[in-house]
Formats: structure tokens, C-alpha cells, sequence
């Protein structure tokens, strides 16, 4: 079995002149990060890849959450559609157990739904655990389950 956690950076805050790939984390979002972090050990998920969007506030929402584990950083994941986050997660080691994708909605909760379905949102900071018997390079839309969603403002 492989577990995928689609991870949505958390809250940024929107500078006036500031290119997107620049914006920060708010407070809230530091705390946020953290926390989801936390969240993760707490349940017994231990990442041994973090794929993840370069963008300044992914980075420190990896940063936040995985302390002591350097993120792959990978440009494809920032806009990304699904597919195009789908085909990336398809390049992962086999031998990988427990993967994180951190990135940008729409792209990271169109994945999640893709991959488990549900109807759910997905805000800043926010993270599904899918599971899945299939390999990483024969990973297809429907052939997850989410076993959770957490949501920072429901903690």
C-alpha cells in the first residue's frame, strides 16, 4: 500500500506589488503549518518525499510541516491541473511508501478528488491522506481512498 497526502500550502498573504511566486505565509499560516505537521506525526505518517512547488509559501509550508526533511522542489507543480500533478506524482520512486504533494488549489484539490472522490473543499493549510494498492507509476484517477481530510479550521 502507498499513501499520498496532498497538502495545500497555507494562508499567504496578498502584498501589493509582490509577484504570487513571492507571497508570504501570514501568521496564521505559519501557525497553520505547523500544525498540520504535528497532525501528521500525531497519526503515524512519517513522509519520506515531499514534492513540492517552489513558490515561497509551499516552501515554508513544507518547511513548517516537515522539519528536518528537504522537499524536491518541482516548478511543474506550481499552476499545475491535476494531470499534470497526477503525471509528476507517476515519477516517484517505487520503492516510496508515504508521499507528500505540496502545492496550489485548484490544481492539489482537483488531484484529491480526482484520485478518492468526495465533496469537499479545501482550504489553505489543508491536507488528505489517500491510500492506494497501486503502484506510483500506475496511479489512476479512482484508485484512492481517502481515509482522512483535515481542515486547520476544524482543529
Amino acid at each position: 500500500m502507498r499513501t499520498l497526502i496532498v497538502l495545500r500550502h497555507a494562508k499567504a498573504a496578498h502584498v501589493p506589488g509582490l509577484a504570487d511566486r513571492e507571497r508570504p505565509l501570514t501568521g496564521r499560516g505559519e501557525h497553520d503549518a505547523a500544525l498540520a505537521g504535528e497532525r501528521m506525526r500525531a497519526l503515524g505518517l512519517a513522509p519520506e518525499l515531499v514534492l513540492c512547488s517552489p513558490a515561497v509559501r509551499t516552501r515554508r509550508t513544507a518547511e513548517l510541516a516537515f522539519p528536518g526533511l528537504e522537499p524536491s522542489f518541482e516548478r511543474d507543480v506550481y499552476e499545475a491541473y491535476p494531470d499534470e500533478l497526477l503525471e509528476l506524482v507517476r515519477r516517484t520512486e517505487p520503492e516510496l511508501r508515504t508521499v507528500v504533494l505540496c502545492g496550489h488549489n485548484p490544481g492539489v484539490h482537483e488531484l484529491a478528488i480526482g484520485l478518492a472522490g468526495g465533496d469537499y473543499g479545501f482550504r489553505p493549510g489543508s491536507f488528505a491522506v489517500i491510500e492506494t494498492d497501486s503502484e506510483w507509476s500506475d496511479l489512476s484517477p479512482g484508485e484512492g481512498r481517502l481515509v482522512m481530510l483535515w481542515d486547520p479550521k476544524a482543529d
